[in-house]
């Protein structure tokens, strides 16, 4: 469970890619001719990052590598914006991207899942690691989720973190509004 005192703080999220969006497997090949990498997403993290948007948090990405695919999954979910560094320098690319949005280092939370992420997790005020995260990761973080990465760990530390901000609620009922539902029934079981 994340203190709410830390998670209130929190005003931009910072995700890595590969490893923690991703379930750290690309597949690289020849599509018509020419060379191609595909990722597999999770749509539920996709999700996590729209509910993030709605409660008003800056989300970026920030991936050691170059990466089409990754460019269209962040213009596809509407991050705040991406930083691809093809030699793995995360943390500069990290400090551009608080600067740019005039966010403090401790009001920032930071998931990742590798050693190219510990430089940022030892920084960030909350520092969380997917399940599957390498130890010298998950003996740096506050948090760790349940689940590894590329399989919805992104959603479940959305939602531990909105829940901890007292934001939860507010924030479903305006995701359900936006998809036309109205109904004042969030959070009530659905029974059959």
């Amino acid at each position: 469970m994340l203190e709410p005192l830390t998670a209130k703080r929190v005003r931009l999220v910072g995700l890595d890619v590969d490893g923690v969006l991703t379930d750290a497997g690309v597949y690289v090949g020849i599509v018509s001719g020419k060379p191609a990498e595909l990722k597999r997403f999770d749509i539920q993290d996709g999700i996590g990052i729209h509910l993030m948007r709605i409660a008003g948090l800056k989300v970026v990405l920030v991936s050691g590598r170059l990466s089409e695919a990754t460019r269209l999954y962040a213009e596809e979910w509407g991050v705040d914006d991406l930083a691809q560094d093809d030699r793995g320098r995360k943390l500069s690319a990290f400090e551009r991207l608080l600067l740019k949005f005039g966010v403090r280092m401790e009001d920032a939370a930071f998931m990742g899942d590798d050693l190219p992420d510990v430089p940022v997790l030892r920084r960030v005020g909350l520092p969380v690691a997917v399940a599957n995260a390498t130890p010298d990761v998950m003996g740096i973080v506050q948090h760790v989720t349940a689940a590894a990465g590329g399989h919805g760990a992104v959603r479940e530390f959305v939602e531990e973190l909105l829940r901890a901000r007292g934001q939860w609620e507010s924030v479903l009922q305006t995701y359900f509004e936006q998809r036309g539902d109205r109904s004042p029934r969030i959070g009530r079981a659905i029974t059959r």
